[in-house]
């Protein structure tokens, strides 16, 4: 048996390293990570309760859910998908549960029982901190990796799990790569009226750019944020960064309701002696309704049976298509996930070998795949690290 190097101590190299320990149990595994700590990002992820997967209960176009890599997934979660995440983690003692949207969560909400469920899987497994990969070069059949320490070692085998690369890899020369950009995000809209709605929500669906999402958006002290918002950002990560994070987001309020029932329902009815701030459309809080009236220039007294034809067709309106100039990306660099990375095209879609570089594998973020909010990135990198170490297994039963 050999000697494996796995570059990068997140959810795709630990469980890798998991999955190849007790398919290899010869085999000499060692993690690198730059960081101080494994797992760092797992330990966050969810809002620190750990959104470990989801169901695809409802998902029948992949693309919705894997903006980019959608093919390559669609091939690899044949292999490995929800059900034996499921399985695997319920094996090992951690007890889930689904919530709203297919999103699967511990029992406990607690993201360190998942660090700690992998930390144990990882027995017999060595773990250097504070290790960077600064350059990696292949003489005959072994790997010689330097880190930024200084330090040099060897092994047979190596796998790079070191997540997004924004900047690069400067260290894999001629492997075809997609430039790296943020994903996942909140976006910042310089409008003093929305801004003061700061914590109203509204379900709504949203355009931009060509593509679109629905769902949840949440009004914040610098623009909007939410599920809808994070779905769209990464559907339209790419052109937004062509764009240089400058573009019309547009708002559509009530998404269940047609132009149609809109005007039927602001238009002459027993209501109309009632202040129109007073009946809100359901789904909007009377804060964002008022708003919304003040917004479409009309008085804030004013009657539902005062509205007149010119007022009905202008509420209606803003109501169907309300537009708001992006000015950039939210500003706390809250994305855990970029777009962007190896070109899976460089790579075995069976065993994610790099195909110019024989004994070189990549899994998790650090390749070309991106999923939307709920999930659908750890899987990605569960079902990565796994079809890696199911790889490098079957190449060490060989030697």
């Amino acid at each position: 048996m050999g000697s494996v190097a796995i570059i990068g101590a997140g959810a795709a190299g630990c469980f890798a390293a998991a999955v190849l320990k007790r398919r290899s149990t010869g085999t000499s595994i060692t993690i690198y990570e730059d960081g101080p700590r494994p797992l760092v990002k797992v330990s966050k992820t969810g809002g620190g309760r750990c959104n470990l997967t989801n169901t695809f209960e409802g998902v029948t176009d992949l693309s919705k859910v894997y903006p980019r890599g959608t093919s390559l997934m669609r091939r690899l979660l044949k292999g490995f998908g929800p059900e034996d995440t499921l399985r695997w983690f319920s094996e090992e003692g951690v007890k889930l549960h689904v919530e709203e949207g297919g999103r699967v969560f511990p029992d406990s909400e607690d993201a360190m029982e998942i660090v700690r469920t992998l930390e144990r899987a990882l027995s017999g497994v060595t773990v250097k901190t504070g290790c960077r990969l600064v350059s990696l070069e292949k003489s005959g059949d072994v790997f010689s990796m330097t880190f930024n320490n200084g330090r040099t070692e060897r092994a047979d085998r190596v796998l790079i799990a070191s997540g997004g690369a924004q900047k690069g890899i400067p260290f894999l020369r001629g492997i075809p790569t997609v430039e790296s950009v943020p994903s996942l995000f909140s976006l910042k809209i310089d409008d003093s009226d929305l801004k003061a709605l700061m914590g109203s929500s509204a379900t709504v669906l949203l355009r931009l750019g060509g593509f679109s999402a629905d769902g949840p958006m949440l009004i914040t002290d610098w623009g909007v944020s939410g599920p809808a918002v994070l779905k769209l950002s990464s559907y339209a990560a790419r052109h937004l960064a062509e764009k240089g994070y400058r573009e019309n987001l547009h708002v559509r309020w009530c998404p269940k309701m047609s132009e149609e029932m809109l005007r039927s329902f602001l238009g002459p009815s027993v209501m109309s002696a009632r202040k129109l701030v007073s009946t809100p459309p359901e789904g909007l809080s009377s804060r964002l309704w008022a708003m919304l009236v003040e917004r479409s220039g009309l008085r804030e007294d004013i009657r539902r049976g005062e509205l007149g034809r010119k007022g009905l067709s202008r509420l209606a309106s803003l109501l169907l298509d309300d537009v708001y100039p992006v000015s950039g990306k939210g500003p706390f660099k809250e994305e855990f996930v970029t777009s962007g990375g190896i070109d899976i095209a460089a790579v075995n879609p069976k065993t994610l070998e790099a195909k110019s570089f024989p004994q070189l594998y990549f899994a998790g973020e650090v390749l070309d795949i991106d999923g939307v909010t709920g999930g659908y990135n750890l899987q990605a990198a569960w079902t990565t690290g796994y079809t890696a170490a199911v790889a490098i297994a079957e190449v060490e039963k060989k030697v």
